[in-house]
């Protein structure tokens, strides 16, 4: 498949915004919906509008077939060995947010350490920070190099026996590099330290197994990767989930409820309480299945491939940009750039390309820490997805030349 004929898959690259053709490159934000998830979202709402888990009727039990569906295509999808240890949340954000608080509740006292890098989202360090004041946990960071890659080298100096859990972040939403995540799970449990892992990124431009990696705990958003907004996955191996409290309660995380005392639903539903969005969770399985066949498709792979040296060669030429995220192997680096232009404003220049078409990100990408490290108050950002061309990818070049000589 041609990253044309893939496409056309996707009703809204076809519109047009100030009467040019839409160039979408804030993909990592946001990728855009294929009509089969569409259809599946469409159908649940209309045709299957039923709570799930609880009634025996014909539409609450399609409703919760569609739901348990999703949850074994996600399990295949990371390799999750069991279809117990995939928890559907609202996003990344609320993943990150149950382990803190769960994983805290549990393991974590006065005086320990957690461990995050200085390249993570927001949502991969303030739960962390959140539980740390709560509990009096000491917050450490991993920081980066100029070129963005982590200082691997610090992270065995940052380890001590009061380390309870490392989080990570696969891919850098901001420097688009992928890091070396199963070497810092290997080193964090020959120490018997746990290792989170914000697979946001992750998730839609590798391969992701669980298994393989070790990882204990593994996190994404559905949105990103074709899915409906408002879903989400935590995948955590049993043996935490296990020994972890419910981050909420409420109906359907409940084994027997008294008022002498409750009991527990069994994972994954000790972690679903109330309605979950079964409408958006369904479209789970339209999406990455979508995304298994681009996986496997060598004309797709060529293509962001050849987008991503094109851009990286095409930045890195240009003096009057800087580019942040240069990873000393190019092939462990994403179709994702973010940089700066001396004496431009980055908001200039992203509503400047708004006009010629282009959707892309300018501010802190929701990560000032590393907006601090490398100096900057806020970065212009463009993200590529297999249905971008590498035509899309020369009209950037050419209207980015154009805005800079306007604003220069």
């Amino acid at each position: 498949m041609t990253a044309e004929q893939l496409r056309e898959q996707f009703p809204a690259l076809a519109r047009k915004v100030y009467g040019r053709d839409l160039v979408y490159l804030d993909n990592a934000a946001t990728a855009q919906r294929p009509r089969s998830v569409i259809d599946e979202w469409e159908r649940l709402a209309v045709q299957c509008n039923a709570n799930i888990h609880r009634a025996v009727h014909f539409l609450a039990d399609e409703a919760t077939q569609s739901y348990e569906k999703a949850r074994d295509t996600v399990r295949t999808f990371i390799n999750a060995k069991e279809n117990g240890e995939v928890v559907f949340t609202s996003g990344a954000t609320a993943a990150v947010n149950l382990v803190a608080f769960s994983f805290g509740e549990a393991f974590i006292k006065e005086g320990d350490e957690v461990v995050v890098t200085e390249c993570e989202h927001h949502s991969n360090i303030v739960p962390w920070q959140m539980m740390c004041l709560r509990k009096g946990v000491v917050l450490k960071v991993l920081p980066v190099d100029d070129r963005g890659e982590l200082v691997m080298e610090m992270l065995p100096v940052l380890l001590t026996d009061k380390t309870k859990i490392v989080a990570v972040t696969h891919i850098s939403n901001v420097l688009g590099i992928l890091n070396p995540v199963k070497e810092i799970v290997r080193i964090c449990h020959s120490r018997e330290i746990p290792v989170l892992v914000d697979g946001a990124q992750g998730v839609v431009h590798t391969d992701v197994d669980v298994q393989d990696t070790d990882c204990d705990f593994y996190v994404f958003s559905g949105h990103k990767i074709f899915a409906a907004t408002g879903t989400g996955v935590l995948y955590g191996k049993r043996k935490w989930l296990d020994m972890m409290p419910p981050y909420m309660g409420g109906g359907e995380m409940v084994g027997t409820v008294r008022f002498s005392g409750t009991t527990y639903a069994p994972l994954p539903l000790k972690f679903e309480a109330g309605t979950q969005n079964f409408t958006g969770i369904s479209t789970l399985t339209p999406a990455l299945e979508l995304a298994a066949r681009i996986r496997s498709d060598v004309q797709l792979r060529e293509n962001e491939i050849a987008v991503r040296d094109y851009m990286l060669d095409t930045l890195v030429s240009d003096s009057r940009v800087k580019l942040f995220g240069r990873p000393s192997d190019s092939q462990n680096k994403i179709p994702l750039f973010s940089f700066s232009v001396k004496g431009v404003h980055h908001e200039d220049l992203a509503l400047i390309l708004d006009k010629m078409g282009i959707a892309a990100r300018s501010g802190q990408m929701c990560a000032e820490p590393l907006m601090d490290r490398f100096g900057v108050t806020g970065m212009l950002r463009v993200s590529f997805a297999a249905y971008n061309t590498l035509q899309e990818a020369e009209y950037f070049i050419k209207c980015l030349d154009r805005a800079i000589g306007m604003l220069q």
